[in-house]
């Protein structure tokens, strides 16, 4: 499924689009832009989709996202008492944001060499990330040199840090076309909406018109998962959670994860997770 190609409007006072999200989802889709992202998340919990890595999302998450490269944020359907919560923050700069040729400067090549390293997608995490908070969270206030000498200070920040992990694999490398946007977002929201129940690979094919054959080769190709990967992620993504939040039996938060087996639930979460359900569950209580 290829991602929706995305325009965005950067300010003509600094080039810098800036982003607060506030409501019950990030309203947005599996897409991509010729701008790097920063990306803040407040408040939420979901699941975020950069490149081809799934991912459980939680207040604090920060991710810096390449040139180019495919992303969806996900809040789940209901929070704490029936209704989700979602803050975040982001901001955008196109890579010729300062000019042409601005990294090719002498004092820039940390930057150059970060902005290369985005291209899969990084996860900003330890002290890095607390630091890079402090300034991006004033960039919705400022405009003009002040923001741009901000967001020179957060990617000095990031170009210094060893507090940055690749979130795509290497070998990522979709089939970008905007035509696909309606495509692929009427297959994951069919998905997100029917992961307690069993999802029939024909049922996701009549949704894009296409064969079962044919849908599994689409969607490999496009996001590079299969199918019956992409559902397992996300249904063991949603049983973290319910692990951690609540104190439902396994048994119950299997099957309210859309898995008719408890062995397979097992297995699918040793595999994915490291370690057995109940052992995640202890992690989080001690």
């Amino acid at each position: 499924m290829k991602p929706a190609f995305e325009k965005l409007a950067a300010s003509a006072e600094d080039g810098i689009h800036c982003n607060v999200v506030r409501g019950n989802s990030f309203g947005c889709v599996w897409h991509c832009h010729p701008e790097f992202e920063i990306t803040m998340v407040q408040k939420a919990r979901g699941h975020r989709l950069v490149g081809d890595n799934l991912s459980s999302l939680k207040p604090g998450d920060m991710v810096l996202v390449g040139s180019n490269l495919p992303h969806d944020w996900q809040s789940d359907a209901h929070g704490p008492g029936g209704v989700q919560v979602v803050e975040s923050l982001c901001i955008h700069f196109h890579p010729n944001w300062l000019g042409h040729g601005w990294l090719e400067m002498p004092a820039m090549q940390q930057v150059k060499r970060l902005l290369e390293r985005a291209a899969l997608g990084l996860h900003i995490t330890g002290r890095t990330r607390d630091d890079v908070e402090k300034l991006l969270v004033q960039c919705p206030e400022q405009s003009g040199l002040p923001r741009v000498i901000t967001v020179l200070q957060i990617l000095q920040r990031l170009a210094v840090s060893k507090e940055l992990h690749a979130i795509a694999s290497r070998g990522f490398a979709p089939e970008l076309d905007p035509r696909d946007e309606d495509r692929v977002n009427r297959v994951v929201q069919y998905i997100q909406k029917h992961l307690d129940e069993t999802i029939y690979l024909e049922s996701l094919a009549e949704l894009v018109h296409l064969s079962p054959g044919a849908f599994s080769r689409f969607f490999k190709t496009r996001t590079g998962k299969t199918v019956p990967g992409f559902i397992n992620e996300l249904r063991i993504g949603r049983a973290c959670r319910l692990l951690a939040e609540t104190d439902l039996p396994v048994t119950s938060i299997a099957l309210s994860c859309g898995f008719t087996n408890l062995a397979n639930f097992n297995r699918q979460f040793l595999r994915l997770k490291r370690v057995p359900p109940r052992d995640w569950r202890r992690r989080f209580s001690s």
